[in-house]
């Protein structure tokens, strides 16, 4: 494969390594400020209105960031009815077709997140609670993800092309 090919899987790789490795610590986070919410509204009666949405909203950072990384793994839900008994080539011309079609998916879906972020932000839309925070946050942040996905994506056609030309590519 060509260097800036080469060059591109190696960065978008390792820049999705990093983010999933620093994204699945928010788990914690989330689960603390959900036990925090818990408690408050058991033992001191005092419910948090902000407490669910924090924890969706770290919920859908976790998802959303931790994808790519999910899916440079491998560890992304897959159907494995046939799989698993193919050659590695077929693995990989199957792989390689289906990302195109995710690719296609992921495009769509990272100018709906560019559009809907922007209008947040140009009108400064809030969530319909009583809470109300700025959404324009958590929609770049999963605007981000989508993008990081779909770099991912790219890298993951990258190495099915060179696992069926016959080369290595890590």
């Amino acid at each position: 494969m060509p260097r800036p090919i080469r060059l591109y899987v190696h960065y978008v790789d390792r820049f999705n390594r990093r983010v999933g490795r620093l994204v699945m610590y928010l788990i914690f986070i989330m689960i603390g400020v959900l036990l925090y919410a818990s408690i408050s509204r058991t033992l001191f009666d005092s419910p948090l209105i902000w407490g669910v949405e924090v924890s969706q909203f770290l919920m859908v950072s976790y998802y959303l960031l931790g994808g790519a990384y999910s899916m440079q793994l491998g560890e992304h839900v897959r159907m494995d009815l046939f799989y698993s008994r193919w050659s590695v080539r077929t693995r990989a011309l199957v792989d390689g077709l289906t990302i195109l079609l995710l690719i296609v998916f992921l495009v769509v879906l990272l100018l709906g997140g560019i559009s809907s972020t922007s209008y947040a932000v140009q009108y400064g839309e809030t969530n319909y609670s009583s809470w109300a925070p700025p959404l324009a946050p958590i929609k770049a942040l999963m605007t981000f993800g989508i993008l990081l996905m779909l770099l991912q994506s790219l890298s993951t056609l990258f190495k099915d092309v060179a696992c069926l030309r016959g080369e290595a590519l890590s």
